[in-house]
């Protein structure tokens, strides 16, 4: 597995810091992936909402300094509730970053920002606007792109039951490069009584994507994983089990000793795990 940080946890620092810097800064703390959020990316963005878009020079510049790190790229996209051009100049931007930034594996993580009606139980309830998902799935399969969606509104159940009938209208090729980006603490605090641990284990492997650690106390965010609301020690042993060797994303809120707790985030997993 591949610990990494999230560029959204240095919101704060990002008023004063440049990204390179905190990149590096992450780095030295262990970190071999860095997610790329838009909203926090200085000055390898500009605009906010249809009108991002991502710097493409200055993410080179990144991917360029930090030969031995991974990344992806994640953005906000209303691509369950609204209808998105595959080929409109958003989404191809957008995958164009992410060619960059993944060099080899290229990766674009969403998320729906918008709420979403009621929980998706069956296959029925999911609304023909949320399956145009395959469309954007199909272009970015296109490009060789891999295509992540996270949990926000929905329980990674629900999500996973997207992706499986998604990839019914694409090819087997082209279905593979859709999967997901699950994050049980995100299910918790919005579906108390469920299960995600149980969720996330009922994942094929094939459908993990990248996986967002994080811990709550009481419902509230905790600046560090650790022990908590989620047992992050039995989540990280879960997908050792299931042999996932992809990135793991400590999505950890901003904080003024942001690194010391993303260091106490490794040091807790590392001293969790089975292996």
């Amino acid at each position: 597995m591949i610990f990494g940080a999230i560029t959204n946890s240095w919101r704060n620092h990002l008023m004063e810091q440049d990204l390179e810097d905190l990149i590096a800064e992450a780095e030295a703390r262990g970190s071999r992936h860095v997610e790329l959020r838009q909203t926090c990316l200085g000055s390898c963005e500009s605009g906010q909402g249809d009108e991002w878009r991502p710097n493409l020079d200055g993410l080179q510049a990144i991917v360029d300094r930090f030969g031995d790190l991974q990344f992806d790229l994640a953005m906000a996209l209303p691509c369950l509730t609204q209808d998105v051009d595959p080929a409109g100049e958003q989404f191809q931007m957008a995958l164009a970053g992410a060619k960059i930034v993944g060099r080899e594996t290229p990766h674009l993580r969403l998320v729906d920002p918008n709420p979403l009606d009621g929980t998706w139980d069956s296959p029925s309830d999911i609304p023909e606007q949320a399956l145009n998902l395959a469309n954007l799935a199909r272009e970015a399969a296109s490009q060789g792109v891999i295509l992540s969606l996270e949990n926000s509104g929905q329980t990674i159940g629900s999500m996973a039951m997207l992706v499986e009938e998604c990839r019914t209208r694409l090819s087997e090729e082209e279905g593979g490069y859709l999967g997901l980006c699950p994050d049980p603490t995100n299910q918790l605090r919005r579906f108390p009584d469920s299960d995600p641990l149980g969720d996330l284990n009922a994942l094929p492997l094939d459908m993990l994507k990248i996986v967002h650690f994080k811990q709550a106390r009481a419902g509230d965010p905790h600046p560090s994983v650790d022990t908590g609301d989620l047992d992050c020690g039995e989540m990280l042993r879960l997908l050792e089990a299931k042999d996932y060797q992809g990135p793991a994303i400590m999505e950890i809120p901003p904080h003024p000793d942001v690194f010391d707790n993303l260091s106490a985030s490794y040091d807790f997993l590392n001293a969790a795990s089975s292996k």
